[in-house]
């Protein structure tokens, strides 16, 4: 044991900020917003910061007391859970330690050029590489503005900070030898985020805004805007969907005669609950499943994960964007159950406060998209990875039917898409599983 006198004299260590891990299938969160600055005192329970998932937004408070001492990331940047992103400690403490654990690459870089800048700044060769498609340029934020704002693109530029960081004065050397700009050029070229040509058309090599494939008439009429970090999310988990699934739709009808009678019989009876024609159509959907238990599965590369239990993924339109929430063992609740859960979960997702577990992909083995409410016909659902599946319902339409006896009548039929996963699952096995759907909900019972 140390003496008394030792352990008096020990000064306390500065602690690690970290991202904060949001449930075991969260990766990475994108952060939103520091609410202290650097330099500001910190008290416990203090809001902190801001960050979010692909499907919930959530605030920080501080855990610890203390000066604010260094941020490691800003607005946007997506950060692996439990990294480091700032420092708390005392004024004047010694946090080189964390600069090296952390990964951050804005803050880091900003702090790194400040030790590094003198007074005569030494020359640097401009090296381009061939941009990569979806790689995160590592960039420091004031090269970053001097970039946007003199129109560079900096993502073809090799830097040379730590970890080949794009920082100033490499942007500064670009700008050394690139032709001068037209004020209206470089306005498109910055808007618009162009590929500038090496040379223009214009007096000296000059770039005009024709030379970037732009009508300078029509220049001004438009609008750009940034996208949300929930749509960076869900875009980039649709085009892994895409890239890496042999995706294919099947389109059929359902006679929605019996549902909404069923729907009928429920409203015109006093105390029952409120079940929904989308509670019925996953009921039935729930039936088939248990018929065709390779459809609810994840694809695993050369593995198939076949699940005993139903666990149906339903996806709920909200402020932030799509959320698809998961039932789980839906194939146990009757159809009052389904139906009271399914409105909680919504609820949940609505307010913000879901549980990000109920969220994962990997957690429901098949998922309904209901498009019926906004009067969609037909449309293409995309496949949560590594579910085989997702049925996507449409709206329902009169079509003609053959009741029999050379008689034809108009019936109200449901529009059903199946998307499947052609590397799990047949063509003919997906029609039959889609007709089975079908087949349930025309012939449908419950008890309420």
């Amino acid at each position: 044991m140390l003496p008394l006198t030792l352990l008096k004299n020990l000064k306390p260590m500065a602690k690690a900020i970290i991202m904060p891990r949001q449930g075991q299938s969260v990766e990475t969160c994108i952060f939103t917003e520091w609410c202290k600055k650097v330099g500001d005192e910190v008290k416990k329970g203090d809001l902190l910061f801001a960050y979010e998932t692909d499907k919930a937004s959530f605030e920080q408070e501080a855990e610890e007391e203390g000066i604010l001492l260094a941020v490691f990331c800003e607005e946007g940047d997506e950060i692996p859970v439990l990294q480091t992103i700032g420092v708390i400690g005392k004024s004047g403490e010694n946090i080189d330690e964390f600069f090296a654990d952390s990964s951050g690459e804005s803050a880091v870089e900003e702090e790194i050029t400040k030790e590094i800048q003198v007074d005569e700044k030494p020359a640097v060769e401009v090296v381009l590489k061939e941009k990569v498609d979806g790689e995160k340029v590592k960039i420091s934020p004031r090269a970053k503005n001097l970039a946007e704002k003199e129109a560079v693109p900096y993502a073809s530029i090799q830097g040379t900070g730590p970890d080949g960081r794009v920082i100033e004065r490499d942007i500064e050397a670009y700008l050394a030898t690139k032709p001068k700009f037209s004020p209206l050029a470089q306005k498109v070229a910055k808007t618009e985020g162009l590929q500038v040509p090496e040379t223009g058309s214009g007096l000296a090599g000059t770039i005009k805004a024709s030379d970037l494939s732009i009508n300078p008439v029509y220049s001004d009429d438009f609008e750009i805007k940034k996208m949300p970090h929930i749509r960076k999310l869900i875009a980039k988990a649709m085009h892994q969907s895409l890239q890496n699934s042999a995706q294919l739709t099947h389109h059929l009808g359902a006679d929605a005669r019996r549902l909404l009678a069923l729907r009928k019989q429920v409203k015109a009876t006093e105390g029952a609950p409120n079940i929904t024609l989308n509670d019925m159509v996953c009921f039935a959907v729930i039936k088939a499943l248990k018929k065709f238990p390779d459809v609810n599965a994840h694809f695993l590369g050369d593995r198939i994960k076949l699940f005993n239990k139903v666990h149906l993924g339903l996806a709920v339109d909200t402020d932030r964007g799509l959320m698809v929430p998961v039932i789980k063992n839906a194939d146990d609740l009757s159809i009052t159950g389904l139906s009271n859960q399914f409105k909680e979960l919504a609820t949940a997702c609505r307010s913000g406060s879901i549980d990000p577990e109920l969220l994962s992909a990997e957690g429901a083995s098949f998922t309904v998209s209901n498009l019926g409410n906004y009067g969609v016909e037909m449309f293409t659902p995309v496949i949560n990875l590594p579910q085989v599946a997702i049925l996507g319902v449409n709206t329902i339409v009169p079509r003609p039917k053959d009741m029999g006896d050379g008689v034809y009548g108009f019936v109200p039929y449901m529009g059903l898409s199946l998307t499947y996963d052609h590397q799990a699952i047949d063509g003919g096995m997906a029609t039959r599983f889609v007709k089975q759907v079908a087949v349930e909900i025309e012939n449908l019972t419950f008890d309420f």
